[in-house]
């Protein structure tokens, strides 16, 4: 398979975050889900790592 065959394939979409993409893709008849996902502890690297110091300690 080339790189060209790769646009006359169908899209399917997996939209993670901004849900606004989500909605023009399905104004577009583009097949697509979304996911509701955020980073955890809101993106803050030092709660992050404090968090994954606790997921381990099982």
């Amino acid at each position: 398979m080339s790189l060209n065959d790769l646009f006359t394939k169908e899209l399917k979409v997996v939209n993670m975050g901004l849900e606004s993409f989500y909605d023009d893709l399905k104004k577009q008849d583009v097949s697509t889900i979304h996911v509701q996902w955020k980073p955890s502890a809101g993106g803050d690297k030092k709660m992050s790592s404090l968090l994954s110091r606790l997921k381990g300690s099982k």
